[in-house]
């Protein structure tokens, strides 16, 4: 079986990184469009000069920016609140804002009681 080739609304990886901004910008959602339209904060701006410079393992805080072509195959490193979370960039990624690649809480999994439990929950089977 085939490996599906990589299509973003009906383009590839190489005719969007070939593209101008304004090109891109148009097949974006308009939540980014618009995002993109307003112009960079000063710290998204830092940023893209850091990654335009450096290219590779940047470190961000900055959760608001979206994925460009020109970013797929670098690492990042994004903040979760916590720690920085190493994000490959992959196609599949693009026009997503990078808080949707780096979550910032993890999913509850609920198990034994604790030590300060009650004595009622201390007849509850122990794993």
């Amino acid at each position: 079986m085939a490996k599906k080739e990589f299509a973003y609304r009906g383009k590839s990886l190489e005719q969007l990184q070939e593209m101008s901004d304004n090109d891109f910008l148009m097949l974006l959602p308009s939540r980014q469009r618009r995002s993109i339209k307003r112009g960079y904060t000063g710290e998204q701006e830092a940023f893209i000069k850091k990654f335009e410079k450096k290219g590779d393992n940047v470190k961000t805080h900055c959760r608001d920016i979206i994925v460009l072509p020109k970013m797929v195959g670098k690492t990042l490193h994004i903040h979760t609140g916590k720690e920085f979370k190493k994000i490959i960039i992959e196609p599949e990624m693009i026009g997503l804002f990078f808080g949707e690649l780096a979550l910032t809480r993890k999913s509850v999994s609920h198990h034994s009681p604790g030590v300060g439990a009650t004595k009622s929950s201390s007849s509850v089977s122990v794993r």
